[in-house]
Formats: structure tokens, sequence, C-alpha cells
């Protein structure tokens, strides 16, 4: 008996262990944060990883705009809107909304989205996280261009336009005057294709009027032609002030030219080594009391120089139209550095060339008026792709630039997702879904089928408490009676009393002692009225008596072992019917809101119909356990139940074979 109980208990456990983790991952999940919008059922994380498992960026960041690149390997189209519009980003503390919109989004064919998103505070070194919402058909369009960017950026050209015609994706409009030839292969999207014979005119409107010494940022991407090795990339210029970004001999440059036409003075930074041909770079041009260009993210050179100031026509992919041309002109002494080492020269150098490159400044002409250097002839026009042109009013944390190189690039390790998460029950998702259709009538069943469940598993647990204290005092009982009433001393002292439950005080919590304690009280009194006879033999008549007051004990002690158990068997047999009755009148109100709306549809049924079937499976999970228990635990009762009435047919056997004697020496306590 004791080892099938021990067996039983393990099995018994493993199911309640079963049961719980069920109802902890269908019922009673959480998110790992809060969620932001009940209304929208699907989120990931999004990390942007500046450390050195990412793009191990140590430079200042600050705010600046991510590319996530959404495709089929980590996100599933067919669980949002086809268009998108559905999307949301949300900041880490899963609160605040982001910024953000929509460069691309096919969701049917090719399973592609672009969404830039504006970060407002990344720090180098460490993972940004932030959240992407999706999956809310009622949903408008939440994206805003103006607003992803600040106000200090002037112009964002994305080359999405199907006409060419590049328009501007901040709330300053400047658009392109001339168009180029979308391309499906830039390096972001669209691109755009510029095959040398003309430049794309930018809209120079006053927000692109530059000051002098005006702090400034320029960066594109560009993909140059096998055979491209000197081009002109953008070009600002009024008069003989003119900033022009280009590639020459294969090597990145910025420079400034300021003065009259045909007599500035030229300050180029330059520095590194040529470009791969036929591959995308990302050229990046700040100008603060230095000129600095970028390639990739990594800085080619340097030269002291202020901007001069700049009002006139700018261009993409070449030289703007009716620039001056090369001519010889004395230049004011001044001293530049560049970052790559560079040969003073002494004559102007062709442009195009080496030597030009490397050209920062000329000293002035001795006093006899010896020529000096001149502005050099603009460079080639471009040949090839440009993508996300784009010009700020500010010089951009180097760590920003990196920043666009690693999450914008084609080997983009900036951004990382976690797996798609569904809402929680409380929030959204399949279990939301039923939770927020669950009528009123049907939450007051499971409500009701609730607070059954709470009693079923606290008369359990108490229930498994008890049986536990009594089989352990029920131990110690034994283990005590045996030892008294060993026979080393003959019949006539068999120690029927021998056990105190003052010396003993553990077993007072057993049914055993109880009723043991019963009867040798019982032949207590009989031997002090004198019924029982010098050699402790018990008269029939007095061994029933005590026979019966023992056996109304045992009674007694029956029924505090089966104590509260037919609540158990209330919510075995009601709990199921309870739940029914809830998906009963659920069904009901559903058919009766179809019928009364005209509308027959599987998505108007569906979700009434199965918050009516939660009833029932409330009501399963309320009787399930509760069967278990109730198994359990009367497979205890009944064994100690067993236990007492052997116990009892024992004790009065004994005190019928002359135990009457022991009662008078040791008396029970």
């Amino acid at each position: 008996m004791k080892t099938a109980r021990r067996a039983t208990r393990p099995l018994v456990s493993v199911w309640l262990a079963a049961l719980v983790v069920l109802l902890a991952q269908a019922v009673l999940a959480q998110p790992a944060a809060a969620w932001w919008n009940g209304d929208w059922t699907g989120r990931m994380k999004i990390n942007a990883d500046t450390g050195p498992k990412g793009a191990a960026i140590t430079e200042p960041i600050g705010r600046t705009q991510v590319l996530v690149r959404l495709h089929s390997g980590n996100f599933n189209f067919a669980t949002a809107k086809d268009d998108g519009s559905d999307l949301r980003f949300v900041d880490a503390d899963d609160r605040t909304p982001l910024h953000f919109h929509i460069e691309k989004y096919d969701g049917l064919v090719d399973q592609v989205g672009l969404i830039w998103v504006d970060l407002p505070a990344m720090a180098p070194g460490v993972i940004t996280p932030f959240y992407m919402y999706w999956d809310n058909k009622n949903a408008t369009v939440g994206g805003d261009p103006h607003a992803t960017y600040d106000a200090d950026q002037l112009l964002v050209y994305h080359f999405t336009e199907e006409n060419g015609l590049p328009k501007d994706a901040t709330g300053y409009a400047n658009n392109a005057l001339t168009a180029g030839k979308r391309d499906d292969g830039g390096m972001v999207g669209f691109g755009i294709r510029l095959d040398g014979t003309a430049p794309i005119q930018v809209q120079v409107s006053p927000s692109l009027v530059i000051p002098a010494g005006q702090p400034m940022t320029w960066s594109m991407w560009f993909n140059p032609g096998k055979d491209v090795k000197t081009a002109t990339l953008y070009q600002h210029r009024e008069g003989g002030n003119a900033l022009t970004i280009g590639i020459d001999a294969g090597v990145p440059f910025a420079q400034i030219e300021s003065g009259a036409p045909g007599t500035a003075t030229v300050q180029r930074a330059t520095g590194g080594g040529p470009i791969t041909p036929d591959a995308w770079h990302l050229i990046a041009v700040t100008a603060t009391d230095k000129l600095s260009v970028y390639l990739d993210g990594e800085k080619r050179g340097e030269v002291t120089a202020t901007l001069p100031a700049l009002a006139g026509a700018a261009a993409i992919g070449g030289a703007v139209p009716g620039a001056p041309a090369a001519a010889p002109a004395p230049v004011p002494a001044a001293t530049a550095t560049a970052t790559a080492p560079a040969t003073p020269a002494t004559t102007p150098a062709p442009a195009g060339t080496p030597a030009a490159a490397a050209t920062a400044a000329t000293p002035a002409a001795p006093s006899g008026g010896a020529p000096a250097a001149a502005a050099p002839a603009p460079a080639p026009n471009f040949i090839g792709l440009i993508d996300e042109f784009r010009i700020s009013k500010v010089a951009r944390p180097v760590g920003a630039i990196q920043v666009w190189a690693h999450s914008e690039g084609p080997q983009a390790n900036l951004i990382g997702f976690d797996v798609p998460e569904e809402a929680s029950a409380f929030g959204s998702g399949y279990i939301g879904i039923i939770m927020r259709s669950v009528t009123p009538d049907a939450w007051v069943v499971i409500i009701i089928l609730g607070i059954m469940a709470v009693i079923s598993f606290a008369v359990m647990i108490g229930k498994g408490i008890y049986l536990g204290r009594i089989g352990r005092a029920n131990n110690l009982f034994r283990e005590a009676f045996r030892t008294s009433v060993s026979r080393a001393a003959g019949a006539a002292s068999i120690g029927l009393a021998g056990v105190s439950a003052e010396k003993l005080p553990g077993v007072r919590h057993s049914p055993l002692y109880r009723v043991y304690a019963v009867g040798v009280a019982e032949l207590a009194d009989r031997e002090a009225n004198g019924v029982i006879d010098a050699n402790g033999m018990v008269p029939p008549q007095s061994l029933a008596a005590i026979r019966a007051t023992m056996d109304a004990t045992l009674v007694r002690e029956v029924q505090r072992l089966n104590r509260l158990m037919v609540l158990l068997t209330i919510a075995i047999a009601g709990g199921p019917f309870i739940g029914l009755l809830g998906t009963v009148i659920g069904v009901m109100i559903t058919f009766a809101a179809i019928a009364a709306a005209g509308d027959v549809n599987v998505n108007a049924i569906a979700p009434g119909i199965s918050a009516a079937l939660l009833a029932t499976v409330a009501g399963l999970l309320v009787a399930i356990p509760s069967l278990f228990g109730y198994n359990y635990f009367s497979t205890r009762i009944r064994d100690a139940t067993a236990e007492l009435h052997v116990f009892a047919e024992e004790l009065v056997a004994r005190m019928g074979e002359g135990g009457g004697g022991a009662v008078a020496r040791k008396g029970v306590r």
C-alpha cells in the first residue's frame, strides 16, 4: 500500500505541473515588455547594434535615421497589410512612437520593405533597441517623411519617382528641376542612372542658400561605371565660389573655390587609395572650419577651409552648367593641410590628374607677378548610379556617417531582428482576439468558474498538507505503539497505555492515536470501577462498549479526512456544465447579432464562436485538475480509513486478551 502511494505521487505531480505550464502559456502569458497598443497584434524587437558584435562604431552619433530592410527571411508579409500602412515603430520604452516613413513596400510580389526610422538618440558601442508593430486591419498610413528628419536636414532624395524627377523627402521641398532615369538597381531600393550627358539640376530654394562659414554635410551613394575614374558627383556654385565633390583618378575629393571667377583660390581635401570600380560607395563631406571627406564611413582627407557664400545653381552628377573655365590667377598667401601627403605645386595642374588632387593651396606669387595656381576645369560628368543624396546645414557627427554606411551598405551589420511576437492574452493575438470578443454573460460564467477553480485548488492544497501531516504522525505513533506492546514482560504487562502525547507531542496529529487514546481512556475507567479483574481480563459487555466508543471516534476521524472533498466533486461535475451553459449562450448571442446585422461571413462568426467556446475551456480547466486531485486524495483517504479500522480491531483484540492491568499501572494522557 505504501509503495503504491509513493509511486502515485510523482505521477500526480507531473500532471499538476503540466497543467500549470499549460495555463501559464495559454492564459497568463505576458510579453517581455508592455504592449504599446492592443489594436496591433504583431510585434518584433529590432536592435541597432553599434557595439563590437555589430557595426563597431566608437564615434558620437546622436539623432539619426536608420534603414530597416524587411524581407521574407525576417518578416511574414502575410500578417501585415499589403501596402504596409499598419506598420508602426516604437521606442525601447514601448510607449513612445518613433517617426518613420516607407520608401518601398511590396507585400505581395517582391515581399520587400524599406523603411526609414528616426532614432532620437543613438550612442556608440551599445545596442539601441526599438519595436516594430503591425497587423491592424483598421490602421491607416502612419509614416511621415517630413517628421522623420530634423529641421537641419535640408534635402533628401530617395530617387523613387517613376518619372526620374527627384522629389525632396524633407519639408523644404528642394525638388530637382531636371530628371534622370530611375533604376531598380539602387543601393537602397531605386536609384538614379546618369549617362554623362547632363547632370540633374537641383532647385536652390532659400533654405539651400549657404552663407559664408556655414557648417554643412553632403552625402550620397554612388556606383561608377567600370571605366569612370574622374567625375563630378555634385557641385554648388555662385560665380567664383563653389563646392565640388567628385573622384579624381579614382580617389574621392571635396574642394572649395573662393574668389572671383577665373581667379578663385582652390582648397581640396583628398587622400587614400582609389575606390573599387563598379561597386557602391558612400561619400560624405562635412564643412566646419575644415573640409573633410569620408568614404564608406572612413575619413579620407581634410583641409583647413570654410565655405564661401553659395546662392547659385547646384547639380548632381556634373558641374553646374556655365561654370567658368580654368584660367591662371594670382592667389593670396594661405596655408592648408590634407590628410594624405601632397607635393606642393608651383604651376597649375590639369583638371582630373593626381597632381591637381594633391593641390591644397598655392603660395602667393612673388611681387614680380609670376602666375599662380588657377581653379581646375570641371571634371567630366558622372556616368553610373547614384542613390540617397542628402544635404544638412550642420556638420553631422562622424558616428552618424558611419551609421549610414553600416545601415544602408551592401554588408549592413547594424540592424538585427528578434523573433516576432504575438500579443498577450490580455492584449492581442489569437487569445487576445478571443478575450476581446467575450460577451458580458460569458464573462459572468468565466468568473464563476474562476472562483470554483480557486476553491478547488485551495481544497487540494489544504488536503495535501493535512494528509501529509497525519501520515507522518501515524508513522510516529505506530513505531511508539509497537515498542510499548512488546511481550517481553508477559501478557499481563503488554503496556497498551505506553504511548503518551506529553512525551511524544507529534502523535497528537495522528487519527490512530486519537482512536487509541479514547479506547485506553475507556479501559482505564472500567478498571477504576472494578470491572476488570485482577488478571486484567475485560468482560465481553465492557469490551463491546469500549468498541462502540472507539467506532464513534473512528467515524469522526473518517469524516475529518473526507472534509471538503465534496467541493472537488462539485467542480468535477458542475464545471463542464457551467462552461457549456456559457458557450450555448455565447453562440446564441453571436448568431442573433449576425441575424440583426444581416452579414454572414467567417470574420463575423469566428470571434464570437471562439469566445463562446472559451467558457467551455474554462469549465474543463476547472474540472480536469479537480478530477485528478479527487482521485488521488480519495485513494489516500481510503488507505488512511482502512488503517484506522485495522488498528481499532487490533487494539480491541489486545484489550480482550488481558490488557487492563497495564492501563492501571501506566494510564494514558
